[in-house]
């Protein structure tokens, strides 16, 4: 069988872990190559020695049967490998045209030439339907269409093998599907693609092969068509995984938080982005606001804890007005709150494991006195949360958070939070980018914290999360609460209506 890539017995080690231990991987020409495993299994390590980010201790890697080395992305590139890495690597203050051209552009006497690079990517993007306006700001486009621009940097360059990592860790439900048609679509005009992710529906909508690695080793390699989604998540995780939330009825108590006619307009545009919102949240349920990204949640989580201040309307928690409060009155006074992005607004990535885990209270007199901090007793605490809630690093409490994978970033924020036993608990995309396995780990944790009796306050953009985990859901649209649903009742695509603004498909 011939390869167009195969990387053979490849071992990458870190201090204090091994990330690939002797791992093979072999791709077909023009297939939608699979690559599963857990947080922390060692998948985006493989695919970065194959873009030249890391280079192996030990292993060969060979294209089309020679074997090849690459010592950078560019040694890569000029392979024609090209890779979407899961935290996008664009110039924010750039426009799509530039980011794209970044690093190959053509120039006469030091001037930039536009034309024929503007031609190639608005023919590009018609031709794959990418639908990108070249002359945008990244700064100003919604999270799916800086993939696209992702994609395109790499079709501009002629790359014909593509590594997509985790691409669909932040976009909507008709952004995935679109992105689906447009892999293979590349794989038809003789692309190979080889796609990091640990969303089962995924690897069966596209895959044709899947290799599965755990705990950075081999565990095998299988046709998609003959696998089951439960087949491929034992492999995964090495154990049955329930793939169903279990949960209790819930047992409404009295209502802890609410918003009255929340508005918060664009600083910008003067556009309402979050507009005359009202809602509350019962102690003991889990409410989810659900809808396409870019329709005013992030805006309205911002003002619920504190990070921006809203227009008008009021902010209550139990009983008391908040509306001014400041993020530490809020935190101190019952709110907990794992933030969207993980890395911007949830742990501070140079910090160790241990200083992280104290961000909220470094300055409670359990662990300053006077204004000096009591270390032993900051590594004691860190110490018992990484056991309580099965935080993974090389090197425990002094572990580099910026070392660590994403899953276990994000056990870490849900333990910091949970752990100060908040009376509310705003949980946005808890679970985004994250495997069976934390998936599994962290919805059992905020059904854990709402049968205590806790408020959970859930934005997500995950339909499945939205239909499993909820007791109410609140649709929003444009700023604006569109609707009340029952997840008990309500369909996905009744749902997806909702969430794209077409109030309901009898209306139409």
């Amino acid at each position: 069988m011939d390869y167009i890539i195969e990387m053979v017995n490849i071992t990458k080690e870190f201090p204090g872990i091994i990330a690939n231990d002797d791992v093979t991987l072999q791709l077909r020409k023009g297939e939608i190559h699979a690559l599963l495993g857990e947080n922390g299994a060692g998948k985006s390590t493989l695919m970065s020695v194959l873009f030249g980010m890391y280079q192996p201790e030990k292993g060969v890697i060979k294209k089309n049967g020679q074997e090849v080395k690459i010592h950078n992305p560019n040694d890569a590139n000029k392979l024609g490998i090209g890779m979407v890495h899961q935290h996008f690597k664009l110039v924010h203050n750039f426009t799509v045209l530039e980011n794209i051209i970044l690093g190959v552009e053509t120039t006469k006497n030091g001037f930039l030439k536009m034309d024929k690079a503007r031609e190639k990517v608005v023919a590009l993007s018609d031709r794959y339907g990418l639908k990108v306006d070249p002359d945008a700001l990244i700064s100003d486009i919604t999270v799916g269409m800086q993939q696209r621009v992702e994609i395109l940097k790499m079709l501009y360059r002629d790359n014909e093998i593509l590594i997509f990592d985790e691409p669909t860790a932040v976009l909507t439900p008709q952004e995935i599907e679109e992105l689906m048609k447009i892999m293979k679509e590349l794989t038809q005009e003789g692309k190979s693609i080889l796609f990091i992710t640990h969303k089962l529906n995924e690897i069966k909508a596209v895959a044709d092969r899947c290799t599965v690695l755990r705990k950075g080793k081999y565990i095998g390699t299988v046709n998609v068509a003959d696998t089951s989604k439960e087949q491929m998540s034992e492999m995964m995780v090495g154990r049955k995984v329930n793939l169903q939330v279990e949960k209790k009825d819930v047992r409404q108590g009295e209502v802890i938080f609410k918003t009255q006619n929340l508005s918060v307009k664009n600083k910008l545009t003067s556009k309402m982005v979050v507009n005359n919102v009202s809602l509350n949240v019962h102690a003991g349920e889990i409410v989810c606001i659900a809808g396409i990204d870019g329709n005013g949640q992030s805006e309205l989580v911002y003002a619920l804890t504190g990070l921006i201040h809203p227009d008008s309307g009021t902010i209550e928690l139990k009983g008391k007005d908040i509306t001014q409060s400041t993020i530490r009155e809020r935190n101190i006074g019952g709110i907990g709150h794992i933030p969207e992005d993980r890395h911007k607004h949830g742990l501070v990535l140079d910090y160790n494991l241990a200083y992280n885990l104290v961000l909220q209270s470094y300055f409670t007199p359990q662990f300053q006195n006077h204004g000096f901090l009591k270390y032993d007793e900051i590594y004691k605490y860190a110490d018992t949360l990484i056991d309580k809630f099965d935080i993974r690093s090389g090197q425990g409490t002094r572990t580099i958070t910026r070392s660590m994978s994403g899953g276990n970033q994000q056990k870490a924020i849900v333990a910091r939070e949970i752990d100060r036993d908040p009376d509310l608990l705003i949980a946005v995309q808890p679970t985004r980018g994250l495997d069976v396995g934390a998936i599994e780990y962290i919805h059992k944790k905020l059904v854990a914290e709402r049968d205590e009796g806790k408020g959970i306050l859930l934005v997500s953009l995950e339909l499945d999360e939205v239909m499993n985990v909820s007791d109410r859901i609140l649709v929003i649209y444009e700023g604006e609460i569109v609707a009340e649903l029952d997840p008990k009742t309500v369909t996905v695509q009744e749902l997806g209506l909702y969430m794209a603004g077409s109030k309901r498909g009898a209306d139409k």
